[in-house]
């Protein structure tokens, strides 16, 4: 809803001069002209303030789907002219109706859409609504729901079978001739047994058969290059080094906000979980300072404002986790060897249950490190 009950929309006319009004503000305004010349912006801008296209989500979502669109979309919720909407549950719901449209057989259709709903939908509205990341849980559940209709669409063509008549000789088959992408049915058959739609099957846990760890002579020298040399601009400089300084996942350093840098008496804190905000040496702080004074894609107007540790060029977007994976991985870091190996340094140095609290890892996450570093929990003492 763009207005509250009993009050009127706003004309078409009102919305497009407060669009105006706020890229006008813009102090690269050369940024909005190049914008507008882009092929079909124009035109949409004009739909809009016209009114043939109503100013809603649901309005866009029925235009062809383009980077265009989804620009001004977020321009229209950056300046408050459209509500806040989780970008990815919305991009999962409708990935999933034209999924399940796809679907022509009934014993693979109702199952899946019963599991895609009650299960997987259902939990990610739940986090959206808590305020939780849902790029992850979306990602994992079109997976989980596409290697099960494979399964599925595979168990009625070559046996004949439905999940409810499914053997465990299917599963172990099936698991055993494929890729380890496979083994993602295993949340669907956890979900049917317990809604008794079939016998009890098992599927273990897929385990990983090597672990990426850089040596910490590989992490140090790494991370010196960060803070010395200038082997990237200084916004991946930053985001490399809270990599490999505090093992933090690029998805988490994309989704990072200016507040959780905290400048205390004693210097500069990170606010990375749960527990005290983590300090910020020198030559990092430096760094870090000068990255929050010169953060880019902050003067074109459409992201003015911007809570963002790393901006993107997305009206009130943070960059998008896949760009900054690109980027660390064209200076030569090795994202999961790097984070390992961060991990694996600091449970050296510091209680893991400390490192668990500090960097917003669970306790079980930090046990396993700590327990590959040769460094047992037992060893500390406990509050």
């Amino acid at each position: 809803m763009l207005f509250r009950l009993g009050e009127e929309p706003e004309a078409p006319e009102t919305t497009a001069m407060k669009l105006l009004a706020a890229l006008c503000e813009a102090q690269r305004p050369e940024s909005i002209l190049t914008w507008l010349r882009k092929p079909g912006v124009r035109d949409l801008l004009q739909r809009f303030a016209t009114g043939e296209i109503p100013l809603s989500h649901e309005a866009l979502d029925q235009e062809p789907n383009s980077l265009r669109v989804e620009h001004i979309r977020s321009l229209l919720t950056h300046h408050k002219l459209l509500p806040n909407r989780d970008h990815y549950l919305a991009l999962f719901e409708r990935w999933l109706t034209s999924k399940l449209g796809d679907l022509d057989d009934a014993d693979i259709q109702r199952p899946v859409e019963s599991f895609a709903r009650w299960h997987h939908l259902r939990r990610i509205r739940s986090l959206s609504t808590d305020g939780k990341p849902t790029r992850g849980p979306v990602h994992s559940a079109k997976q989980e729901i596409t290697e099960t209709i494979k399964f599925l669409t595979w168990l009625k063509l070559t046996h004949g079978r439905t999940v409810a008549s499914c053997v465990q000789a299917d599963v172990d088959t099936w698991l055993a001739d494929g890729p380890t992408t496979r083994h993602a049915i295993r949340t669907f058959f956890v979900w049917a047994v317990k809604n008794r739609t079939c016998t009890n099957m098992t599927i273990g846990f897929r385990q990983a058969k090597t672990v990426p760890l850089l040596t910490q002579g590989q992490r140090l020298a790494m991370l010196k290059a960060c803070l010395t040399d200038n082997i990237a601009t200084l916004p991946y400089r930053v985001a490399a080094t809270l990599l490999l300084l505090y093992a933090q996942p690029v998805v988490k350093i994309a989704a990072m906000k200016s507040t959780d840098v905290i400048l205390t008496p004693d210097g500069l804190r990170l606010s990375l979980g749960e527990g005290h905000p983590a300090p910020v040496p020198e030559p990092f702080a430096s760094l870090l300072t000068e990255h929050l004074a010169s953060r880019p894609n902050m003067r074109t107007g459409s992201s003015s404002g911007s809570p963002w540790l790393f901006p993107g060029y997305r009206p009130g977007q943070h960059i998008h986790p896949n760009t900054l994976m690109m980027r660390l991985r064209e200076i030569g870091i090795d994202l999961l060897g790097a984070r390992n190996a961060s991990l694996r340094g600091l449970v050296k140095e510091v209680p893991a249950p400390l490192v668990a609290e500090m960097l917003g890892y669970s306790y079980q996450v930090a046990q396993k490190h700590a327990t590959a570093a040769a460094q047992p929990w037992s060893r500390y003492p406990r509050a």
